[in-house]
């Protein structure tokens, strides 16, 4: 389970001491404010008192009367704006904020507009609205704060917890409102229509103008209510969330999160204090939707959303589409707004010229933080592109990405799912790595999660109070393995969150494709559960339709928004399908998941359960190299040698080989070249490359030092990393080599039953059938003259790559002449020839 990180000094729970330190006075000075303001106000009163009705209400005057009381307004007026301004002087050392002071020529005048602007009235809110705004459960605050036409004008109220003033400030009205307590102004303006106005809100120690934020208009409109309330909006990351806009012609930032059992939300952050109070936010219709349009504030504040339960509780939650975050331990997220400048047109209108499955991918898995541990993304980016270059791999495919508070966990705990992760820089400068991977013609595949979520309090889990992301029922709802939460595929929301997200990395940071963790766990409703900890379907069986339908759909949007991406499946069962198109039923009556390829666990742990074992041990385990061939065709699949091979007490890749030490590295050799080989695309994780000997750990990440030349054995690691480029090099050159490698005529064996010698030969075939004949020698004894029957249409072979050469650190028994054809049948073939054949190596042959 993820540890709960310690609060910073940024967190709103270290905040909440200052604010309640600031709260306590300003109450004080608010009520000797409203005495002195009733006394003024008591004042004016008297002095119209005898040009107003015994009900409060102003009487009717004669043309003459009238010209008097305007007099008098006047008066009162100015003598009032000469005490303004003298309070201003005495504050304008304190103030951090400066005060836009109204020009005389707008000041109060005599005349029939001004007598409309003295408040005649103090129409404080309701009781009950009053209590639900205090108490953080009002659902449209709205309709009670801001402007609105009321009969007799226009009724101001203004919610500013701890401010000792407001005043509505015009073009020519500046009239300030009656302090009804509590945080609470207001006043009854009699105006014919709600003027453009501003606040003056002043404070003990400053002041400030500024917008009113319950004036605006709802900044999402009735279509994306629609889409979301259908789980069909595949843009949501545009209207919810944090974004800095212009509304109404004025700059500010539209806060919109989706909160359907929340009995109130608030907007929480630096700009308040974290203090949400006095930031409520409005229910849009029955959207589960909560929207505010803060004015004035911009990129880089931090916020929270504080959620009122069902139970009158309230909680402190990060933005689960925030496209920022803090870095952790902090959990705050922060308003953003991209700045990048992409330059990979050409690669993304290339990208799809050809599908993955028919294309040479191979792909070096990356761990970021550790790769070249305290790097940033902007500093990887002049590292990481050359290196992958320079040894050849097509794909790099990068780990953790999405944000995660515990980095143990690799990233595979999200909380920010919308947030590349903060320890490495902002969102900016995740795309800029991109782009420069792209530059250097390398496609970017990222991890991604969206089986489960871990239970962190201030993150999806209950985030409104009830279940709403994961399942309502813990049996469906808590994962057995990793003390996680899964999310409730069957609700449209949840989904329309994953999807979307999914399309977000495509579109937003045009990553080329995801790589899908845990999709088993996803597809079985018994998967790690006992008799009894799960219930069927309506079917009565063990598939979850849900998560089906989930997948399903998330590929078949992808697919349709994003030509050239590519999604790939951790799955490690059998299930049927997982590559085939969405709209073709299998045997079990499923649809096809849909994905475009798939992990081939089955073939990774076969394999390496061969080849640790001691070659003598080896005949007995031949059929785990050979089984693969008979479901390779089943699925569209992968090769992984991923970081889960290498940690937990697993060792490092070459660590799993038997012998001696130049053994283990020959075994590593002849094992790497038989995966390149092998039908399939290839995967390796970082300092696999280079025979690091140590497990990987995410604290220190690979052993560069057994490269530096003054490390003694350092030959010996530089030879395997030369054979890795030397794999891709011709491996990207050799069509044969990945061109059918979903197609069974791209494939044939020469000699799969050579269990006695340990030996394993068979060809691959490019679409004009174009041979490549790759053969194994898994003993540790040169085989010379070994015969293998070939075809008798290559007229002569060369050795184009041999795991035994010297520069390799190998004994250097090659091949080094053309080698033609004898016209004696063999293993079934017209022709057959004779090699030499290294011991533990793997040779590849080419028509000469």
């Amino acid at each position: 389970m993820t540890p709960r990180p310690t609060p910073s000094g940024s967190d709103p729970k270290k905040k909440a001491a200052k604010a309640a330190e600031k709260a306590t006075e300003p109450k004080k000075s608010v009520k000797k404010a409203a005495t002195k303001t009733t006394a003024k106000k008591a004042a004016t009163k008297k002095a119209v008192a005898a040009k107003t009705t015994a009900a409060g209400t102003p009487a009717k005057k004669s043309p003459a009367k009238k010209s008097t009381a305007k007099k008098t307004v006047t008066k009162q007026t100015a003598s009032k704006q000469t005490a303004t301004k003298q309070t201003a002087a005495k504050q304008a050392a304190v103030k951090k904020t400066a005060v836009t002071k109204t020009p005389a020529k707008k000041a109060v005048r005599a005349g029939k507009k001004v007598a409309a602007q003295v408040p005649v009235a103090s129409p404080e809110v309701s009781v009950g609205d009053r209590e639900r705004l205090l108490a953080g459960t009002h659902h449209d605050p709205h309709t009670v704060l801001g402007a609105h036409p009321v009969p007799g004008g226009v009724a101001f109220r203004v919610f500013r917890p701890y401010a000792l003033s407001v005043t509505v400030v015009a073009a020519d009205l500046r009239a300030e409102l009656h302090d009804d307590g509590d945080g609470f102004f207001s006043a009854l303006l009699s105006l014919t229509e709600v003027p453009e106005y501003r606040l003056l809100v002043r404070y003990e120690e400053t002041a400030l103008e500024t917008e009113d934020a319950y004036r605006f208009l709802p900044t999402l409109g009735e279509l994306d209510l629609h889409l979301i309330g259908e789980g069909r909006h595949e843009y949501l990351w545009q209207v919810l969330g944090a974004h800095p806009m212009t509304h109404q012609g004025v700059p500010g930032t539209r806060f919109s999160v989706w909160a359907p059992n929340a009995r109130g939300v608030h907007v929480a952050g630096t700009f308040n204090f974290w203090d949400g109070t006095g930031h409520p936010m409005r229910s849009l219709g029955s959207s589960g939707v909560w929207e505010l349009f803060a004015p004035g504030i911009g990129e880089g504040e931090l916020y929270k959303f504080e959620i009122t339960r069902p139970d009158g509780s309230k909680t402190l939650r990060a933005d689960p589409l925030a496209r920022r975050t803090e870095a952790p331990p902090n959990t705050s997220s922060i308003v953003t707004a991209s700045h990048h400048e992409w330059h990979d047109a050409q690669w993304l209108e290339q990208r799809a010229e050809v599908p993955a499955h028919e294309a040479p991918f191979s792909v070096y898995e990356v761990h970021l933080p550790s790769w070249r541990p305290g790097l940033t993304y902007r500093q990887l980016a002049e590292q990481l592109p050359a290196y992958v270059k320079d040894l050849g791999f097509t794909h790099v495919e990068l780990m953790p990405i999405a944000e995660h508070p515990f980095g143990g966990s690799w990233g595979y705990q999200v909380t920010g799912f919308y947030a590349p992760t903060a320890r490495l820089g902002t969102p900016d400068d995740f795309k800029y790595l991109v782009d420069t991977l792209h530059q250097a013609g390398i496609g970017v595949l990222m991890d991604w999660v969206p089986a489960h979520f871990p239970r962190d309090d201030w993150a999806l889990a209950e985030f409104d109070g009830r279940p709403l992301y994961e399942h309502e029922d813990p049996l469906r709802s808590a994962h057995p393995d990793w003390g996680t939460l899964e999310f409730d595929y069957g609700r449209r929301e949840v989904r329309n969150f994953l999807v979307a997200n999914a399309i977000y990395w495509c579109e937003e940071f045009h990553i080329d494709g995801l790589r899908v963790d845990a999709v088993a766990s996803m597809l079985y409703l018994d998967y790690s559960r006992e008799p009894g900890q799960w219930v069927p379907n309506e079917h009565g069986g063990r598939e979850n339709l849900d998560a089906v339908a989930f997948l399903q759909e998330m590929n078949a949007t992808v697919y349709r928004r994003v030509p050239g991406v590519v999604t790939i499946a951790e799955e490690s069962t059998a299930w049927d399908g997982v590559t085939r198109a969405t709209h073709h039923r299998g045997p079990g009556g499923f649809g096809g998941l849909g994905f475009g390829l798939k992990w081939n666990m089955g073939w990774m742990h076969d394999s390496l359960d061969y080849i640790s074992h001691e070659p003598i041990h080896r005949k007995y385990h031949h059929n785990e190299m050979t089984f693969s061939m008979v479901y390779a065709y089943s699925e569209n699949y992968v090769l992984p040698i991923s970081h889960d091979e290498v940690v937990h007490g697993k060792r490092s890749l070459v660590s799993k080989m038997p012998g001696d030490w130049w053994q283990q590295r020959a075994n590593l050799r002849a094992y790497l070249a038989f995966m390149w080989a092998h039908p399939g695309k290839q995967l390796l994780f970082m300092g696999q490359e280079f025979a690091q000997g140590a497990e990987w750990s995410e604290a220190h990440g690979p052993d560069w030092w057994l490269l530096d030349p003054a490390y003694g054995a350092e030959p010996d690691h530089r030879g395997v990393r030369d054979l890795v480029r030397d794999l891709n090099i011709v491996y990207r050159h050799t069509p044969a080599l990945w061109q059918r490698d979903t197609d069974p005529s791209g494939f044939q064996w020469i000699v799969g039953d050579a269990a006695e010698d340990n030996v394993f030969a068979f060809l691959r075939l490019a679409a004009d059938g174009t041979p490549l004949l790759a053969v194994s020698n898994l003993s540790p004894v040169v085989r010379h003259d070994y015969r293998l029957g070939v075809p008798d249409d290559v007229p002569a072979w060369h050795e184009t790559l041999n795991t035994d050469i010297g520069k390799y650190g190998g004994s250097d028994v090659t091949n080094p002449d053309v080698i033609k054809p004898e016209p004696q049948p063999h293993q079934g073939r017209p022709a057959s020839i004779r090699l030499t054949l290294p011991p533990l190596a793997t040779v590849w042959l080419r028509p000469a």
